[in-house]
């Protein structure tokens, strides 16, 4: 340790760290903004190939399915195979998809693609970021997991936009060629500059677990996406939910007995990790759920086109982009709990502006209560994300990457149901006739419109709410932490703790010289 350094500081990233964690960032941000992208190109696709939008559906829903199943076979994969190996191979499956799919030539070719390119897309970002985790170490894992959280936070806002200018401009095949010339980059500079780990050949997975997980997770997921849908929900939704829920409870029941289970549940017995969970599934509710909403209200309420609606809801992706590296230098110091604190009452803050009717609200009002919620955001979800890796050894990063990216999935899709379905039922209860959300109603139903919308942004500012409950929770985590690490230098400092040589006839003598010569002192 640098004399230089202040005590107490936490390590500097150095050149080598930054750079993988620009790599990582590139990579991910062609997953997330295929996540969204494509949702602006679904009435283009419907009219190329003269399909019915049940059938293009697939199109979004076949992707998120491959997503979401092949998620808990990260944590497996990479300690089997190796970080560096899933991250080259999980993005180059992605590029080959996106290749695929701007050369479909059907909508059944496209769907099959999309699958493809779900497959690698759903190893892509838990790979990286378990790759970083243990690149970085505990000490500075916060602020090299807020460098990789900028473009996760502003995909969802940026996938619209993208992909409206890209449709209108060129074709829609070009939503898909987009990721070639970053994929190219990510590429070969990942093979170039990140180090080769080794695999563990000897663990197998964990058959029975993964027929259990997947395909609850794809159940759920497709259920979930399918309530957000235009349209009629059908009745078979109702019963893949209630089959997803019975095999998540099956697999929760396997993972607590078997030796080996796909996902670490026992990593929850850590309340760090815990408490960032839950603040994870709730934050990530809140924001990905009112993500959903917004371009909603800016369409409906306000007459204005895609483009426009994804630019005003540009200030919450700046102000996240902003606080997110303040976020990453607390939880370096060992104050996540600070930092998740302060982000969930900013962000419920920040929606206040949109609970009351506001259909003519001010744009300056409106875009600085969204630049609060940005600022929120990026002091609660990756600070909370970056907290959960703190605690744990460094065999268990790939297991607790997998368990988070499939808690802030599952916590974004359950808000964006909830938000979605709510909204539905007010508009439907409050408006006379037949409004469909996205076109501007007739001027008697308006006020009925603005009350929903109101309504609806109660959601949002009760879940960031809620989560100030497990943030004081990681607050006291992070304090007993704190208490703990000082008792234990007190006690290292304390000459009458410190080991002495000894030769008891149970083995060598042993003393300070020759510890400092071996290789196996603890750093």
């Amino acid at each position: 340790m640098s004399q230089n350094r202040a005590a107490g500081a936490p390590p500097p990233l150095e050149r080598h760290v930054l750079v993988i964690a620009g790599v990582v960032a590139l990579g991910a941000i062609m997953t997330v903004l295929d996540s969204t992208i494509v949702s602006v190109a679904i009435r283009a696709l419907s009219e190329q190939f003269g399909s019915p939008l049940a059938t293009i559906q697939w199109v979004a829903s076949g992707y998120l399915l491959a997503l979401a199943a092949v998620i808990p076979l990260t944590g497996w994969a990479a300690e089997r195979f190796g970080g560096k190996n899933l991250w080259l191979f999980s993005l180059a499956l992605f590029l080959v998809g996106s290749v695929l799919c701007g050369l479909a030539w059907s909508v059944p070719s496209l769907i099959v693609f999309r699958v493809i390119q779900g497959i690698g897309g759903g190893m892509v970002l838990p790979a990286g970021q378990a790759l970083l985790a243990s690149i970085a170490g505990r000490e500075r894992v916060g602020r090299v997991m807020s460098l990789v959280g900028v473009p996760l936070l502003l995909g969802p806002i940026l996938g619209p936009v993208v992909g409206g200018a890209l449709v209108d401009s060129f074709s829609w095949r070009w939503i898909f060629f987009v990721n070639i010339p970053i994929g190219l980059i990510a590429l070969p500079l990942s093979m170039r500059l990140i180090d080769r780990t080794e695999g563990r050949p000897g663990r197998r997975v964990d058959l029975f677990g993964l027929l259990l997980l997947s395909p609850s997770l794809a159940l759920l997921v497709y259920g979930l996406s399918t309530l957000v849908s235009p349209g009629p929900v059908p009745a078979a939704v109702p019963i893949m939910l209630g089959a997803g829920g019975l095999l998540l409870v099956g697999f929760v029941v396997h993972a607590l007995r078997a030796e080996a289970p796909l996902l670490d549940l026992k990593l929850f017995a850590d309340r760090s990790f815990t408490s960032a969970n839950l603040v994870n599934v709730l934050s990530g509710a809140s924001m990905i759920g009112a993500m959903f909403v917004l371009p909603l209200y800016y369409q409906t309420l306000r007459g204005e086109s895609a483009l426009v609606a994804g630019l005003l809801t540009a200030p919450q992706g700046i102000g996240a982009a902003i606080s997110m590296q303040v976020g990453g230098r607390l939880v370096d110091k060992g104050k996540a709990g600070v930092a998740v604190l302060v982000g969930s009452v900013l962000m419920a803050v920040g929606y206040l502006a949109f609970v009351r009717d506001q259909e003519n609200a001010s744009y300056l009002l409106l875009s600085g209560a969204l630049f609060v919620v940005g600022l929120g955001v990026g002091l609660t979800i990756t600070p909370a994300m970056s907290a959960a890796y703190r605690t744990l050894r460094r065999e268990a990063m790939a297991g607790a990457t997998a368990v988070l990216n499939i808690v802030q999935r599952v916590g974004g899709l359950l808000g964006t149901a909830l938000f979605a379905v709510f909204l539905q039922y007010r508009v439907s209860d409050l408006v006379d006739g037949d409004t469909m959300l996205g076109r501007q109603p007739p001027p008697a139903a308006r006020p009925g419109m603005t009350t929903a919308f109101a309504e609806t942004f109660w959601l949002p500012l009760a879940c960031a709410a809620l989560a100030i409950l497990p943030a004081l929770a990681l607050l006291a985590a992070n304090r007993r932490a704190a208490r703990e690490q000082a008792a234990q230098g007190d006690r290292k400092a304390d000459p009458k703790e410190m080991p002495q040589p000894r030769s008891d006839g149970d083995g060598p003598s042993v003393n300070a010289k020759s510890l400092r010569g071996s290789g196996t002192t603890r750093r």
